[in-house]
């Protein structure tokens, strides 16, 4: 492999640094994010604008900040440890899979009704433009269980509540949730008041 280019070494000192400061100072890391992440309008229907991660997870640098971020927020003593990471479809997979593999944890997709074998349970809610279900294995968990919920975005907060109420079904508790974006225009913080001491967003818009 070659070195990298001066760009790409500027860009990974700025989101080391990023990340280092996040606590005392995060505006320089909300930048770097918020530089990565597009607005596209009227998708999936019209009238909504969807906030496209793509630009942020073709970068290597501000995708590994951001997975630095997430593990940092598991290490939080009022959130860890962390036995099993779940991840919310289908951009929450993304964003999970490689948390849980630097917690050294489980990862446990919650999937759209339909598209999980076997054995699940069920758990249906409302989002801002319609009416979903989302579903876990059943033997997803062990009892007792800490688990860390990460998704992209926290909008209604129905996805999230949902997905909360699986996990407590399934005989785990939920140690925390992490999101990359949070939407506080459309209240999903109040939805999560059990958890809402143990939830972090890393960009609120």
């Amino acid at each position: 492999m070659g070195d990298a280019s001066p760009a790409a070494a500027a860009t990974s000192a700025a989101a080391a640094e990023a990340v280092t400061s996040a606590a005392s100072a995060p505006r320089p890391f909300q930048e770097l994010l918020l530089g990565r992440i597009r607005d596209v309008a009227d998708f999936p229907q019209p009238g909504v604008t969807f906030k496209d991660i793509t630009p942020l997870l073709a970068d290597p640098a501000t995708f590994s900040a951001l997975v630095d971020a997430f593990v940092a927020h598991a290490h939080r003593p009022e959130v860890g440890p962390v036995d099993k990471v779940v991840g919310i479809e289908a951009r929450g997979f993304i964003l999970a899979a490689p948390v849980a593999y630097r917690l050294g944890a489980g990862f446990v997709p919650v999937r759209k009704k339909g598209k999980l074998p076997g054995a699940t349970l069920e758990q249906a809610y409302l989002l801002e433009y319609g009416d979903a279900t989302v579903e876990v294995v059943t033997d997803a968990f062990s009892d007792g269980d800490r688990v860390l919920v990460v998704d992209d975005v926290l909008a209604t907060g129905g996805t999230v509540e949902a997905t909360i109420e699986l996990v407590h079904r399934a005989g785990a508790e939920v140690a925390g949730v992490a999101v990359l974006m949070e939407l506080s225009f459309l209240g999903g913080r109040e939805r999560l008041a059990p958890v809402v001491d143990r939830l972090h967003a890393l960009l609120t818009v």
